[in-house]
């Protein structure tokens, strides 16, 4: 109840972009991991031409976000959130409507671009209208994002009953509406100039030695984050010898992420710095991986009450993962803004985003392969303990980072275009 109220204490503006989120993750996660079965199986494609459409989908985002931040800038946030949700619709629409490899490539192009676009735009927007609960803005915003990340699978599955095509066209039927409830409901904000050119701006983001340690301090929150669709799920499949179990994971960390994140932001906010409480969260999440390690490669199952009893462990990993993500990542959001001027918010959003996809793509290749060796080799553990080492090692690096104290200690206020 207290989470609905603060909802309401924000203006318009920043409700319809939580419940952007909200759609953008359920549109994006009903498609997004039935996209592979479908070129493979449906269409018949080979794993190397699925993997390159994957590929480019993932190319076109992660290696364009700094575009979409400074189209941010330059263009204005609004302008830019509606044209990326415009794209993904029709992005969307073409995976729905087309067989042919080049229809294909243009669809993942499109969304991918559609996502560099959209990401950068939204956080800035956020920022820009929050003012000084820009942390309490941006718990809302995990909330109805882990939100859409369960809806979305749960949607996909029950439409792919019907057939791949009625994902496709109601993922694209949602993005359309986002698109639509922008134009309508989101406001217009004066574009300050930036001063300089794109390449200007950039370079100002790219020398900030405070900005750019801070970003890669940070490598190991995103491929923690990201093990929650790959290693946890897995080792929940193990323990229990259902596939099912995956979901367990996932319902129960949105539940706790549903009640506690609000919680957890608003009592931390005045309980010393934020940088320790970054600290904080990314040692926390790399202690999640502790109690799955300490049963991996046990027995398999053997009946209900020891599956159950399997699942427990993997389960207290995943909460407290989620947990380690409600204490760090709103205050990694907040704090972004903080390294440049309010005119480069975007830009610093869109390299930020860049660092962490490449992080999570070197990061989830890492954990691919000692889940492989670790079978081979029977050291099951291995993989949990990668991510232990790395979560305390990106803890490490932001407490250093703040003890040496270049980072910003205190949040601009009011900022408005």
């Amino acid at each position: 109840m207290r989470t609905w109220h603060e909802i309401r204490g924000f203006p318009l503006a920043i409700r319809l972009l939580l419940v952007n989120q909200l759609g953008v993750n359920t549109g994006f996660y009903l498609l997004i991991p039935y996209l592979a079965t479908h070129l493979g199986q449906d269409l018949g494609m080979s794993a190397a031409v699925v993997g390159i459409v994957l590929g480019v989908r993932n190319l076109s985002q992660q290696g364009l976000f700094i575009v979409g931040g400074s189209a941010a800038d330059r263009l204005g946030a609004r302008g830019v959130i509606i044209a990326g949700c415009a794209l993904r619709t029709v992005g969307f629409a073409l995976f729905a409507l087309g067989d042919g490899l080049a229809v294909l490539l243009a669809a993942s192009v499109l969304s991918g671009l559609a996502g560099a676009l959209f990401n950068p735009a939204v956080r800035a927007y956020l920022a820009q209208e929050a003012g000084e609960r820009k942390a309490e803005a941006f718990a809302l915003f995990n909330v109805f994002a882990t939100t859409g990340a369960l809806v979305g699978p749960l949607l996909g599955s029950a439409l792919l009953l019907v057939d791949f095509r009625a994902s496709a066209l109601t993922a694209a039927g949602i993005f359309a509406l986002l698109t639509l409830a922008q134009a309508l409901v989101l406001p217009a904000r004066e574009v300050t100039p930036t001063g300089g050119s794109v390449l200007a701006d950039w370079r100002e983001a790219l020398t900030n030695r405070a900005f750019l340690a801070f970003s890669l301090a940070m490598v190991g929150m995103f491929t923690m984050e990201n093990q929650l669709y790959l290693l946890l799920p897995d080792g929940a499949r193990r323990a229990t010898g259902w596939d099912g179990a995956a979901g367990i994971v996932f319902l129960v960390g949105t539940l706790a992420n549903l009640g506690l994140q609000l919680r957890v932001t608003r009592a931390l906010k005045e309980r010393g710095s934020r940088t320790k409480w970054i600290a904080a969260g990314l040692a926390l999440m790399g202690l999640a991986f502790l109690p799955p390690m300490a049963v991996a490669g046990a027995a398999e199952p053997g009946g209900a009450a020891r599956a159950a009893l399997g699942l427990l462990p993997v389960l207290g990993g995943a909460l407290l993962l989620y947990l380690g993500v409600m204490v760090a990542q709103p205050f990694v959001m907040e704090l972004i803004p903080a390294f440049g001027r309010p005119e480069l918010t975007g830009t610093y959003f869109g390299i930020f985003y860049v660092v962490s996809g490449i992080a999570a793509a070197v990061g989830n290749t890492v954990v691919g392969w000692a889940m492989d060796a670790g079978g081979r080799g029977g050291a099951a553990w291995l993989p949990w303990a990668c991510c232990l080492a790395l979560g305390l090692a990106s803890a490490g690096g932001v407490a250093w980072l703040h003890r040496l104290r270049v980072l910003p200690q205190q949040q601009p206020v009011g900022v408005t275009r």
